[in-house]
C-alpha cells in the first residue's frame, strides 16, 4: 500500500522550514518529502496520549520525574505491540509534536512528553511567567453553580485546566455540553496569594486548583459566548438538514 495516497491532509518535511501541514510549506510553497498521511496522524497521537498522559507502564516504557519517555524507545514499544505501525520512525514522533496547534507535545533532543492532560503523577517544570490576568474553565450550568461557590478542582487529573480566550474554553466545553457556561479565574490575585500556574501548550495553562474566591461567572451575553452559541446553532442546523 502507497502510505502517500490517503486522501486529505498530511504531514510533510520541507529541508528549510520543517515539518508542516498539508501539501506545500505555508513558508516557501515547496511541496516538501512526504512524512505520514493524515489518519497514520490520528492513529499515533492517540498512541502518543496513552503512553505520555496515562499509562507508560503498559508499554514498559520509563517515565522520568518531569514526564519525558525516550522516542526510540518509545518507537520500538510500538512497533513491537502493533506490526501495522512497522512504518515508524522517531522522526514521526517529532513530526506529530512540532505540527500539533495546541502544543501537546514537546520535544527535547530524543526525549519527549506531553504537556498537559495527565493523569500519572509528575512534576511539571513547565513556565510560569507571562501568565494572563485571566483565564476561563468550561462547564455545564449546573457545575457552574457549585464551582462559583466551592472553588475548581482537577477531578480525575492531576491539574485543573484553564483556558487562554473564552473562545477556547467554550470550544472545549461544547464537547460535553452543548451550552456550556465559562467560569472566569483572577489569575493576579491568585498569584499575588502564592498559587503557581503554569503554561502548558499554546493556550493552556494548569494549576493545582481554584478557590472559589478567585471565580466569577461569564455572562452568558458575553460577545464572544454570544458568538459562539450563533455559530453552534448554525452547525447544529446545517448538521440537521443533512439528516
Amino acid at each position: 500500500m502507497n502510505r502517500g495516497l490517503f486522501r486529505g491532509m498530511m504531514i510533510r518535511d520541507c529541508k528549510s522550514h520543517g515539518f508542516f501541514d498539508g501539501h506545500n510549506c505555508p513558508a516557501c510553497n515547496e511541496e516538501g518529502k512526504f512524512i505520514m498521511s493524515d489518519r497514520e496522524r490520528d492513529i499515533l497521537g492517540r498512541r502518543m496520549a496513552g503512553i505520555l498522559r496515562h499509562f507508560p507502564e503498559k508499554f514498559d516504557l520509563d517515565m522520568d520525574l518531569n514526564g519525558w519517555v525516550d522516542i526510540r524507545e518509545m518507537v520500538e514499544a510500538l512497533r513491537d505491540r502493533d506490526r501495522r505501525m512497522h512504518w515508524l520512525r522517531p522522526h514521526h514522533i517529532r513530526a506529530v509534536s512540532e505540527t500539533c496547534t495546541k502544543g501537546r507535545y514537546d520535544v527535547r533532543g530524543d526525549m519527549v512528553r506531553a504537556t498537559y492532560a495527565h493523569t500519572v503523577e509528575i512534576e511539571l517544570d513547565l513556565p510560569t511567567d507571562d501568565i494572563p490576568e485571566l483565564l476561563y474553565f468550561p462547564c455545564s450550568a449546573e457545575e457552574s453553580i457549585v464551582l462559583i461557590e466551592h472553588g475548581i478542582k482537577p477531578g480525575d487529573r492531576k491539574h485543573v485546566h484553564l483556558s487562554k480566550t473564552i473562545t477556547a474554553a467554550a470550544n472545549a466545553g461544547y464537547i460535553h455540553n452543548n451550552r456550556p457556561r465559562i467560569v472566569e479565574v483572577d489569575c493576579i490575585q491568585m498569584e499575588a496569594n502564592g498559587d503557581t500556574i503554569y503554561h502548558a501548550g499554546t493556550t493552556v495553562y494548569l494549576t493545582e486548583e481554584v478557590e472559589a474566591r478567585y471565580c466569577s461567572l461569564v455572562d452568558e451575553e458575553h460577545p464572544e459566548l454570544a458568538e459562539c452559541l450563533d455559530r453552534w446553532i448554525t452547525e447544529e442546523e446545517a448538521a440537521a438538514e443533512e439528516e
